[in-house]
């Protein structure tokens, strides 16, 4: 008998984790096996009375169940008992989701028995009530009758939950539901769309909206042939691996590898699609805009022709994050196709086209901190009174004049100011255009340069080279050639740009990304969410150039944090607008886990040194690593840091290169420092009044109102990007007033 296909089902791998290390040993070693030649005698293959499962010899004890889709096609849906998989095959459900398209296996018994483990206790997860104290024996009341307890979607009927997506099989069981306990119980087990909509319902969501925002976005446009399991087999909702190495490294690394490999069949349409120009993918924390991004890049240089040098660019504001990013492509698609791809945070590109054109004339190079202290100096020595303060007239003058390439003060009176907030007339602008000219007079003098002008020399440069091929290709009536007699370079630097975190690029940065890549099929494919956006930057991409309208997407499944924490974290969010970078609005309808947990504890404290006491506490009770200490001042680190000392706790800080002792147990950082971490226990210290927001931003309420709710926003974004670090727990505490932010 020749090789066969044999790919391994998501729900499969999820069992077969929990199975003794020497059964997954014997898994590897089967499949590879059965690949090769499946009439091995060794493997005792055979059908399983008359349907499309098989059974094959995983070592004396397991046996692994196949499914037969087609051909020489199987997956390997799960590893049982020898005596399991023989007896009562009435068990074993399989089928094609009318509404995914995609093959789901049930083990009905399997399920009984998780269902009815879920039972045995109250409360999803939380903490109980302490059992009340015997009391002394009295006369035996009569007992009340049993009450009936309604099930948890009575409401639903059958058609309506099929409609929804769920799997058929399992109907019966959700009848008898009637605790939250059992329901995810059952999610745990359940296909992941039937876990997704039943969760929803529960929390509240109407029909209609769970159609909407869970089932809608995973179906498929076409008729499903419920019999056609090869084209099933081919469809996003089928999740599943289907290399040696790929197994291998799930049996090895458990979920660590498991982002490798599955993703939703959201996801994997986002990835795989085709794209007629740039394109948008946003979502909440932790739903995978980042693997998606990633996967992204790997898709587009697997279609690239072979050789070539690095044609996709994959960037980022943050360079934490961009040498997590490279570490995780390596890990996802290997060194080979790394090569094919330059991987770089923003300001660093824009740093190096800079300097490739301009080699031994830059200037040394000043952060926002020391360029809003030049603004500073600039107005005291002014002499006067100024209607404008230093971080205001920076942002105006990085954001609008520097962000949108403005040469003349005509210009600057005509520009948008999109995000902006306070309204500027035209003497206000005229006033503000002549002390932006001295501001930069004063930088020159002193030889310095901030990384806004930087970067708006970067988008120049490229701007022009972008016309020099536009020209050269009108002149010459054909596709550009590499490059002219003069060595100028006449091809776009890249093929393919990917952007993650992009609600935190300015405006120049995205004009320079713009003319770094023709317009054209795949050209740009953007990540980002601005609910998490706490740098400042506010753009339009249609005003420049980037037109995502029609090609926009988003994420509202979290596989980072728990239901509970993605509550607490919404509600700080409050009822703000939020901009979807594009002059519209985004918001996080739909967002939700699938994950539960504790609720995140609230705590007030007397003091900060009774606060600092509560947080030694709370990591020792912990006792464990992936503990992170966020706190919203940097003179806050140093005094956590020296109490932790205090008590022999191992902690590290944060810095802009990240943690500086990775492997401490603690870290200890800002809220700026966590964006793009996470951790499975999260203390959120410091959240008071005048500290969150800060004392500075609410002296703007009265004195400008409108840069008073764009700051508030940025500061909601802080500590909502904070909260979403944690997996499992978060404490989160202040003393003196609590936040406005917080429930």
């Amino acid at each position: 008998m020749s090789g066969a296909t044999l790919r391994l089902l998501d729900r499969a791998e999820k069992e077969i984790l929990k199975l003794p290390r020497s059964v997954k040993g014997a898994i590897y070693d089967f499949q590879h096996k059965f690949r090769n030649d499946p009439g091995n005698k060794g493997l005792r293959f055979k059908q399983l009375k008359d349907s499309q499962l098989y059974s094959a010899r995983v070592n004396d004890d397991y046996r692994a169940l196949l499914l037969h889709v087609g051909g020489s096609d199987y997956i390997l849906v799960a590893v049982k008992p020898r005596g399991a998989v023989y007896e009562h095959l009435d068990r074993y459900r399989y089928q094609i989701n009318p509404v995914t398209g995609g093959i789901e296996f049930l083990d009905l018994v399997a399920a009984e028995e998780i269902v009815a483990g879920g039972s045995g206790s109250e409360g999803g997860g939380y903490e109980k009530e302490p059992a009340p104290a015997p009391q002394p024996e009295k006369q035996a009341a009569p007992k009340p009758e049993p009450v009936e307890v309604r099930p948890l979607f009575a409401d639903h009927s059958a058609e309506q939950l099929l409609e929804l997506g769920v799997a058929e099989p399992l109907l019966p069981l959700i009848a008898k539901i009637t605790t939250e306990d059992e329901l995810l119980a059952l999610a745990s087990y359940a296909p992941q769309l039937t876990g997704e909509v039943l969760l929803a319902l529960h929390d509240g969501k109407t029909p209609d909206e769970v159609l909407e925002q869970v089932t809608r976005p995973v179906a498929v446009e076409e008729e499903v042939d419920t019999r056609d399991y090869a084209t099933a087999l081919t469809r996003p909702a089928t999740a599943v691996t289907s290399a040696d190495a790929n197994i291998q490294q799930i049996l090895e690394q458990g979920d660590f590898g498991r982002w490798k490999v599955f993703l939703h069949p959201t996801q994997r349409k986002l990835v795989e699609r085709e794209y007629k120009g740039p394109a948008r993918v946003s979502g909440g924390p932790g739903t995978g805009k980042t693997i998606v991004a990633l996967h992204r890049v790997k898709h587009l240089v697997e279609k690239l022709p072979a050789g070539g040098g690095k044609d996709v660019l994959l960037t980022t504001f943050n360079k934490n994050l961009a040498a997590d990013l490279e570490q995780r492509l390596i890990a996802l698609a290997g060194r080979e196709v790394a090569a094919r791809v330059n991987i770089v945070n923003i300001d660093k590109l824009a740093s190096d086209v800079v300097a490739e054109t301009e080699r031994g004339r830059t200037r040394r190079r000043i952060d926002d901190t020391k360029a809003i202290k030049e603004w500073e100096d600039l107005l005291a020595g002014e002499g006067q009174d100024q209607r404008w303060d230093a971080d205001f007239l920076y942002e105006e003058w990085s954001q609008v004049i520097l962000g949108q390439g403005l040469k003349t003060q005509a210009e600057y009176w005509r520009a948008r100011r999109a995000g902006r907030g306070r309204p500027l007339s035209r003497k206000d602008r005229t006033e503000i255009w002549k002390l932006t000219e001295r501001y930069v007079m004063r930088l020159e003098s002193q030889g310095l340069s901030t990384f806004r002008q930087i970067t708006e020399r970067a988008a120049q440069i490229e701007a022009a080279r972008a016309r020099d091929r536009q020209e050269y290709a009108a002149r010459q009536d054909s596709s550009p050639k590499l490059q002219d007699e003069s060595g100028m370079r006449l091809r776009p630097r890249y093929r393919h740009i990917v952007v993650d975190e992009a609600q935190d690029l300015s405006a120049a940065h995205w004009r320079m990304l713009r003319a770094m890549v023709d317009r054209g099929p795949n050209d740009m494919f953007i990540a980002g969410d601005t609910h998490q956006r706490i740098y400042g930057n506010y753009v339009s991409l249609g005003n420049l150039g980037i037109e995502i309208r029609g090609r926009s997407s988003r994420l509202t499944l979290s596989y980072r944090t728990t239901h509970e924490i993605l509550a607490t974290a919404v509600c700080v969010l409050g009822e703000e607008p939020w901009d979807d970078l594009d002059d519209g609005q985004d918001d996080l309808a739909g967002y939700r886990s699938v994950l539960r947990g504790p609720r995140p504890v609230l705590q007030p404290y007397p003091s900060w040194e009774a606060e600092r006491n509560g947080i030694v506490e709370q990591i020792k009770e912990w006792d464990g690593d992936s503990i992170a200490v966020c706190v919203p001042e940097r003179w806050m680190v140093g005094e956590v840091e020296a109490r932790l000392a205090d008590e022999k706790i191992i902690a590290s800080a944060i810095t802009a290169d990240g943690p500086r002792h990775l492997d401490a147990p603690v870290h200890v950082g800002t809220m700026h420092r966590f964006k793009g971490l996470e951790y499975q226990n999260m203390i959120i210290a410091g959240v008071a009044e005048g500290l969150v927001p800060s004392a500075k931003l609410l002296r703007l309420e009265a004195e400008d109102p409108m840069t008073f709710r764009r700051e508030l926003r940025r500061a909601r974004s802080l500590v909502f990007v904070a909260i979403t670090r944690a997996r499992d727990n978060v404490v989160v505490s202040w003393n003196g007033t609590k936040s406005r932010f917080l429930p």
